[in-house]
């Protein structure tokens, strides 16, 4: 189960910083391609945020996280860049 959570961080924060670029780059240029991509992205996106938080819930006691670990790790779903670091320092062991 580690090693799922581990490719979920990695794909959520791909997808959330996908989405930030949508947002930032490609909406100001061109706002059909814009809505065009929202969509998917938004959808995968929501799909990983939710899996992420799912399994950290899981895998909480297989990690011996304490609340505050735990709080950290559901934490660096909102912040970008941050389930990489997640997924670095927090996720030990996988199989």
């Amino acid at each position: 189960m580690i090693k799922i959570f581990k490719i979920t961080a990695i794909s959520e924060g791909i997808s959330y910083l996908v989405l930030l670029a949508n947002m930032l780059f490609i909406k100001p240029a061109n706002i059909v391609l814009y809505k065009t991509l929202l969509s998917p992205v938004g959808m995968t996106h929501g799909l990983l945020f939710i899996g992420y938080l799912y399994l950290a819930f899981m895998i909480k006691s297989q990690q011996k996280w304490s609340i505050k670990d735990l709080a950290v790790v559901l934490l660096g779903s909102l912040i970008p860049f941050g389930a990489f670091f997640i997924e670095k320092k927090y996720v030990k062991n996988a199989q």
